[in-house]
């Protein structure tokens, strides 16, 4: 007998000028589908404007989260994931809380029960997940941006060793990178003292092709914002967070 596949319906609040969330996410769990199809994953997006990774765009960015989340609760998401993972850190040790804290309010106004995550939150449960303790990372932030997520993790109690920024202000630009060069840019870290490597430290960034192949040569764990995004959403709906080609956080091996 055939049985019918449980739905999950996924609701995400995403930078309006955000290309990457909405395809590697959902190529996630595509694979997921293929390798267990006992689950679906059904996808909607609500946009809060953001052109610029700059400081004020982020601000802005951040102030329209509520009325995202108030859109997604008439859909009845069975969860709800918040991208732009620097918006959120730059704002200062533990902002992942306070915005998570800020979208469920609006949710429950709307009569939505759905759990939040977000991609910043996503990252730190996806390292421990790991049991690292010391990681570097790569972004595509200006450099004082990309020492405001590293100021983050470390208040988490997670050592950064080394960091390395592209330095891509425009978020269109970023989407467009290639992340076959992150096959190469990885080794510009010194990976020496690490743990584990955040090859994207944002869900802008294209990574997932690249993820896999890094890790096999780094011979470490990679992850990235992306990553550990799936793996948070699977986690908190009570799915194994299994998704074949990548890494080891969702390989079955993390904690």
């Amino acid at each position: 007998m055939t049985t019918t596949p449980r739905t999950h319906h996924i609701g995400m609040i995403v930078p309006s000028s955000n290309r990457t969330m909405e395809t590697e996410l959902p190529a996630m769990l595509r694979a997921r589908e293929q390798a267990d199809p006992a689950d679906r994953f059904v996808f909607h997006s609500a946009r809060a404007r953001m052109r610029h990774v700059t400081p004020d765009e982020l601000r802005a960015m951040n102030a329209q989260a509520e009325r995202a989340a108030a859109e997604l609760a008439d859909v009845r998401p069975d969860i709800v994931t918040t991208a732009c993972l620097v918006a959120i850190m730059a704002q200062g040790p533990g902002y992942h809380c306070t915005a998570e804290d800020a979208i469920s309010a609006a949710l429950r106004a709307e009569g939505s029960n759905a759990p939040v995550i977000s991609s910043a939150g996503a990252l730190l449960s996806g390292i421990t997940a790991l049991g690292a303790r010391r990681v570097a990372i790569l972004t595509p932030y200006l450099k004082p941006l990309t020492q405001a997520v590293a100021d983050y993790l470390q208040d988490a109690g997670i050592e950064v060793v080394d960091t390395l920024s592209l330095e891509v202000p425009d978020n269109l630009a970023v989407a467009r990178l290639d992340p076959a060069g992150l096959l190469t840019r990885y080794r510009d870290l010194d990976l020496t003292r690490a743990d584990a490597l955040v090859l994207s430290a944002c869900v802008q960034m294209p990574s997932l092709p690249a993820i896999q192949a890094v890790e096999n040569e780094a011979g470490i764990p990679v992850l990235s914002a992306a990553t550990a995004t799936v793996h948070r959403i699977l986690t908190t709906l009570g799915l194994d967070p299994h998704v074949p080609g990548a890494g080891r956080l969702l390989g079955g091996a993390a904690a």
